[in-house]
Order: structure tokens, then C-alpha cells, then sequence
């Protein structure tokens, strides 16, 4: 047995996601097949918790959207350059000997993960995308944010997630990790139904602001709402090219 995060969008606002913790039979093996059997499993178990219907958000997923939601796979457009999640994100960190290393927004998302320089170059310090340094508290904020202006870039795609009560990323242990693509899959609901998503894509301190609940520097919900220009109906349009 295991356990494993179920992410639900929390429409009501801040904290905008919420987390189940569900116990459910693993299936060990490092085949695809294997990892599958526990996914049913796990989404089994969401749905006997009332959760349901859940997208897995991985390559592992047996839904093609899920697949292409996966941080390796979901692409954003940065200065004409075409970047998965997973390379913005790794080439992006900067450590007490070394980084940010942007040749790593040019390689495959595998590559990038598993470059020896991420492990190799000291005591991890910050962020640093595209000569904007970004904070590092809370801890899964900066990967969020890019996960969620990926999600902007492509709404045929993020359209999708509002077919779904929840999320999962079977891979994701939070006994071992932090950032997870099902969490910030929840977030980007949440923020599109509180109409949110333009101004945090835009505004970085803003988006801080929002997710921590420092309100000081936020307007009414009811400004807010009136302000925004995109709701859930509006992201039925072309996908952007890569």
C-alpha cells in the first residue's frame, strides 16, 4: 500500500488547492504498465472518496492529455524560444558555484533533469529566468508560475483541466519533493474561476501576494473579477505553434 496527493481546485480562493491524502494498493516495477495498474488504483481510491473524475498529470498517464500536461512535455513560449516546463525550470536555478545554466532551456527535458551541474555546483541560492531573478519561498512558487504561464500559452490544452475534479501525478511522493505539475494542473483551475490567471501570469508580485494571502496589495475579489479579461469559456481557441 501507499499513499499518494490527490490535488482539488479550491473554487471558493485562497489556499486555491486542496489536498487529499489517499491510501491506495502500489503496484512496484518500473514499467509503464506497472505504473498504470497503480494509477487505476489510486483514482480508485479517489473515487471512492466522492473525488472523481481525476486526470493524471504524467507520462505515465493513460489519458493522451495528461501526457501532454506533463512538465516534460508542456511548452511555453520566452523571448520567440520554445521551452518545456522542465528545462525553464532546471536551466533556471542558481546555486552558491554555478548557474542559472539557460543551455539547458535548448535540450530534451530529460537531459535537463539529469544534468550533473544541477547536483554538482554547491548549495542551491535562487532563480534566476531570463535575467528576472525570482523568489524562493514558498518553495513550489516559481515552478508553479511557469507551469501556469505555460498553461496561458496553450489553452486548448487548459481548457481540459475543467473536465476534472482532480488531480494526480503518481511519481510525486511529498515525503521526498515539493513542486508537483498535478498541484499547479489544481491551481491554474482555481485561479481561472477566480479570475486571476492574466494578472498573476503578468505579475509576479502580485502572484506572490495572491498565493501567500498578503491582500495589502490586492483589490476586492469583486474588482478583480471585473478587471479580468479571460475567463474558463475563453481559453476555446487555436493553440499556440511550436
Amino acid at each position: 500500500m501507499a499513499k499518494r496527493p490527490i490535488f482539488i481546485p479550491n473554487l471558493k480562493g485562497f489556499p486555491f488547492v486542496k489536498e487529499s491524502l489517499l491510501e491506495f494498493e502500489w503496484h512496484p516495477g518500473f514499467a509503464k504498465v506497472q505504473a498504470q495498474k497503480s494509477i487505476a488504483s489510486l483514482h480508485q481510491a479517489a473515487a471512492e472518496a466522492k473525488i472523481t473524475p481525476v486526470l493524471e498529470i504524467s507520462s505515465k498517464s493513460n489519458e493522451e492529455v495528461g501526457v501532454s500536461l506533463s512538465a516534460f512535455n508542456l511548452k511555453m513560449i520566452k523571448d520567440e524560444k520554445s521551452i518545456s516546463v522542465e528545462c525553464a525550470y532546471q536551466g533556471s536555478k542558481i546555486f552558491a558555484n554555478g548557474g542559472p545554466f539557460s543551455d539547458l532551456y535548448s535540450v530534451s527535458s530529460k537531459e535537463a533533469k539529469t544534468d550533473e551541474r544541477l547536483r554538482n555546483s554547491g548549495n542551491f541560492v535562487g532563480y534566476e529566468f531570463f535575467g528576472e531573478n525570482f523568489i524562493i519561498n514558498p518553495v513550489t512558487a516559481f515552478y508553479d508560475w511557469l507551469y501556469l504561464t505555460a498553461l496561458s500559452q496553450n489553452p486548448s490544452l487548459a481548457n481540459k483541466l475543467f473536465d476534472y475534479k482532480g488531480f494526480s501525478d503518481i511519481a510525486f511522493n511529498p515525503k521526498k519533493s515539493f513542486n508537483c505539475q498535478a498541484r499547479a494542473a489544481a491551481l491554474f483551475v482555481s485561479l481561472c474561476h477566480n479570475d486571476e490567471i492574466d494578472r498573476i501570469v503578468e505579475d509576479k508580485n502580485y502572484y506572490i501576494d495572491l498565493i501567500t494571502n498578503n491582500n495589502s496589495n490586492n483589490v476586492s475579489s469583486m474588482e478583480n473579477k471585473k478587471k479580468s479579461s479571460k475567463s474558463k469559456e475563453q481559453y476555446l481557441q487555436p493553440e499556440l505553434p511550436f
